[in-house]
């Protein structure tokens, strides 16, 4: 009954402790594919072979306790093949300290000459002794190997890796990485653990196994010498594995803190960019608004100045063809020439300073002014056009609907000129805060996307443009052989009605 409650014990110890270190490794094998900063790549590959090769070995180890506990036969293929996966984790163990603990630096050498000093005597006096003794007593080759494996290469790999890891988490310490810190102290102190326990080897007539063993261990204390090696290496995982979990926490947290930089300078780029819109806006809106003020004060000099001249010129052409009337009448016919050229003039400077800005948008308002481009410029362009207009008209702010007129105007001018129909419709929808103009042909249509070679394509990036400066929206929507519609809308401010512009 007692043998089958230590088998069950010896099972559950040996499995753990498989377990472990293999979870460990496999833990330190997932870290080396993440850039890890627990420590460099060619650094976690030897401690991630240690932990899943040595938790293979102590399942074969296990398996082999129960097979000689049941009483069967193990072969000494598989006892040295247990032997062979013990020194390779050993081994890996020892590259692992080397490396970490800085020991493949003169510098570190020399810094640790005294602890090195004794660790080389150490490991003399364990090849001197084992030598004598075994000239002297013939020992089972086997267990012979199998303890100076533990002495030679475990006791001194796992001080070494106790030493590197109290280092690295003096380095984390610098950075005050407490975590970090916190869990490599642990891993360091199990790694410590796990080198003692690796002294008590199995019985043998060398010195120090005759005496420091495991069965004396046990009769010492009671507790099986794997419960201690498994709970060191319950502590390493654990404490490597937490290590992985806070650098991983840090991971995330540098990934947000340059995420989080990344959006605020794309906030602040976008900002930038806002504003640079914005005073294109602003520039834009000034330039269009000092070109109509400039065709306005071109058309008021023409009209008041120009036109006047020639009034007057045609007046005193008018008195001077009378009194010619009465002294010689020879002169009359070039004074009617000279009257039908005034005439001309007046009509001509008439229509140039109502292009360049038309009267009726300033005292009447837009669908006005709309009303007369469509009388007057689409007859001379032989262009039938309708004109729609939903909602009480309104006057809305200057600009806008200067932008609108010279939208449509521009419209109505290509229509003329490229859509190959005699038929438009124009349509402006008045709305509480928003005035909405459609302009519509049948005509042959385009590729809005081009290619356009300049200056073909100006008149439609003009038109945009206007009705970006006062913030509208420009739509076109247009294809070969179905026609073309322009839609604008802009938002606008406070409107009152005509009605109520007349009474004030």
């Amino acid at each position: 009954m007692l043998g089958q409650e230590y088998s069950l014990l010896s099972f559950i110890i040996y499995f753990i402790y498989g377990l472990a270190f293999f979870v460990m490794g496999v833990a330190l094998l997932l870290e080396t594919s993440r850039s890890p900063s627990l420590a460099e790549v060619n650094l976690l590959w030897p401690l991630a072979i240690f932990g899943i090769i040595h938790g293979m070995h102590e399942w074969v180890e296990f398996f082999m306790e129960q097979a000689l506990w049941m009483g069967a036969e193990i072969s000494n293929t598989i006892a040295w093949v247990r032997l062979i996966l013990l020194g390779i984790s050993f081994l890996s163990l020892m590259i692992y300290g080397i490396q970490a603990s800085n020991l493949h630096k003169r510098k570190t050498i020399l810094r640790l000459r005294l602890q090195i000093a004794v660790l080389s005597i150490y490991l003399l006096a364990i090849i001197f002794n084992t030598i004598i003794t075994y000239n002297a007593v013939q020992a089972e080759h086997l267990v012979l190997t199998n303890n100076l494996l533990r002495y030679l290469i475990a006791v001194p790999a796992a001080v070494l890796a106790s030493v590197g890891l109290r280092r690295q988490a003096k380095e984390a310490q610098q950075d005050d990485r407490n975590q970090l810190v916190a869990n490599l102290n642990w891993a360091a102190f199990g790694f410590g653990i796990y080198g003692l326990s690796q002294l008590f080897v199995s019985p043998l007539a060398t010195f120090p196994a005759r005496y420091i063993n495991s069965q004396a261990f046990f009769l010492f204390t009671g507790i099986p010498l794997e419960a201690v090696r498994t709970l060191a290496a319950l502590v390493i995982t654990i404490g490597l594995v937490r290590a992985i979990q806070a650098i991983e926490i840090e991971r995330q947290e540098q990934l947000s803190s340059v995420q989080e930089a990344r959006v605020q300078a794309l906030e602040q780029v976008q900002g930038e960019l806002a504003a640079r819109e914005e005073l294109r806006r602003e520039l834009l809106r000034h330039t269009v608004q000092a070109q109509e003020d400039e065709r306005a004060r071109i058309s008021r000099e023409l009209h008041d100045e120009t036109a006047q001249v020639l009034s007057a010129f045609s007046l005193e052409l008018a008195a001077l063809s009378h009194r010619l009337d009465e002294e010689s009448g020879d002169l009359l016919p070039r004074l009617a020439h000279l009257q039908n050229l005034s005439k001309d003039m007046s009509q001509g400077i008439y229509r140039l300073v109502h292009d360049l800005r038309p009267a009726q948008l300033d005292d009447f308002g837009l669908v006005p002014a709309l009303q007369n481009l469509i009388g007057r410029e689409c007859c001379q362009m032989e262009l039938d056009v309708s004109l729609n207009v939903e909602g009480t008209s309104q006057r809305v702010d200057p600009l806008i609907e200067t932008v609108l007129f010279r939208v449509a105007q521009s419209a109505l001018r290509n229509v003329s000129l490229h859509a190959e129909t005699e038929k438009a419709e124009v349509k402006i929808c008045f709305a509480e805060d928003s005035v909405t103009l459609d302009i519509q042909d049948n005509g042959i249509g385009f590729e809005p996307a081009g290619p356009f070679i300049p200056p073909s394509g100006w008149g439609l990036a003009g038109m945009r443009e206007r009705v970006e400066s006062v913030d509208g929206q420009f739509q076109l929507d247009s294809s070969p052989g179905k026609g073309t519609t322009i839609k604008i809308t802009i938002p606008c401010a406070t409107t009152h009605t005509k009605d109520e512009e007349q009474a004030k």
